[in-house]
């Protein structure tokens, strides 16, 4: 009987045989295409099969908390796969952006609050990373709260040579959960909801 406290895998790894990898799309993503096998639960290795792998590295999202006036601020952005989404592609979201070579988390999180937000955040709070989409894509997202006072910061922000045209939002706290435990498509991303979920879990030790 297998124990019900261990949540690992019963593979790593190791039980994935990659026999080819070749890059389809080099573009402003990247594609990979592979051919692989992996071992089964009932024995043996499955056949050979291909699949596309969406390659992103790693991304940071900062949730912007204001603990003594009880505000939050998401940015408002044009996103190219809500193209189709009900009522706009524009979409509310933490602050984010990639990793580039060389930075730590906290340097993408302090660098992406004075592009998209015009602001310097020292108080940041880790809440934890994850795999947005493990069935195609690589990206792993690691989610921050920072604390800073958010009266007065609405404005236009982003880098123009990226075509970042963002709108800095802001929100009394009580009006953002509602919208969330209501599924209010307002906020509908991932990021968004898992770090607004953690602030109402952990907002008392945050002042």
């Amino acid at each position: 009987m297998s124990d019900k406290t261990d949540l690992r895998p019963q593979f790593t790894r190791g039980a994935v045989d990659i026999i080819e990898r070749k890059t389809v799309y080099d573009g402003f993503f990247e594609m990979h295409k592979l051919r692989l096998r992996h071992r089964l639960y009932r024995g043996g290795w499955g056949d050979e099969m291909e699949r596309e792998l969406f390659v992103r590295g790693n991304a940071v999202g900062v949730l912007l908390y204001d603990p003594q006036h009880q505000l939050i601020a998401l940015t408002e952005q044009f996103r190219i796969g809500a193209l189709e989404r009900d009522p706009s592609p524009w979409c509310l979201e933490v602050v984010a952006g990639m990793v580039e070579e060389g930075e730590s988390l906290e340097e993408v999180a302090r660098r992406e609050l004075i592009e998209e937000a015009g602001l310097e955040v020292q108080d940041l709070h880790y809440i934890r990373s994850y795999l947005p989409s493990p069935g195609g894509s690589s990206e792993r997202m690691h989610l921050f709260c920072g604390c800073v006072d958010l009266r007065g910061i609405e404005g236009v922000f982003g880098l123009a040579d990226e075509h970042e045209d963002i709108r800095l939002r802001v929100f009394p706290l009580d009006t953002v959960l509602a919208a969330v435990e209501s599924g209010d498509a307002a906020i509908d991303n991932a990021a968004s909801i898992i770090s607004l979920q953690w602030l109402q879990l952990n907002r008392t030790r945050l002042g």
